[in-house]
């Protein structure tokens, strides 16, 4: 079975590298704080240990869903998407719907923020506009219904 690649843009590799070294910063207090409490071993360090315990399988599980998303990864090259003149992962996509200009990143899905602008490839407006060009109409189906955007620019 081969795995699913990730498509992801230096920024958002930059950033769960980041985010990765924090946790694993963490990590090694977490375990103090364990040692301690069992080390102590008293009614008050019995609720230290086990909110340390409850952090730690957090912080775990976060450590290998990214080293799972790092090592899947696919880098963008920037370059390319600068010479594709259609949508791709890691586009910057301008397009108009009802009169509105709205920008979109389109980025893979470990790194979307839809509050930021940056929308999943496989969000159903990332996946409508994928291949597509600037004066390119998309319908797309949202909880809402259907909208239609007009591909205005992608850069």
């Amino acid at each position: 079975m081969t795995e699913k690649t990730i498509p992801l843009t230096p920024e958002g590799r930059d950033k769960l590298l980041k985010e990765l070294e924090e946790l694993r910063s963490r990590r090694k207090l977490i375990a103090e704080r364990i040692h301690h409490a069992q080390e102590l071993g008293t009614s008050q360090t019995d609720a230290e240990y086990e909110d340390a315990k409850q952090e730690q399988g957090m912080v775990e599980g976060r450590i290998l869903e990214i080293e799972d998303i790092l090592r899947r990864a696919v880098i963008i090259d920037e370059s390319k998407v600068q010479a594709a003149g259609r949508v791709v992962v890691g586009s910057r996509v301008e397009v108009e719907q009802d009169g509105q200009v709205r920008v979109f990143r389109i980025v893979g899905a470990p790194e979307a923020d839809p509050a930021a602008g940056k929308i999943s490839n496989e969000s159903p407006v990332g996946r409508a506009l994928l291949g597509h060009a600037p004066g390119d109409v998309v319908e797309v189906n949202v909880p809402k219904g259907v909208i239609k955007l007009k591909i205005l620019k992608v850069e």
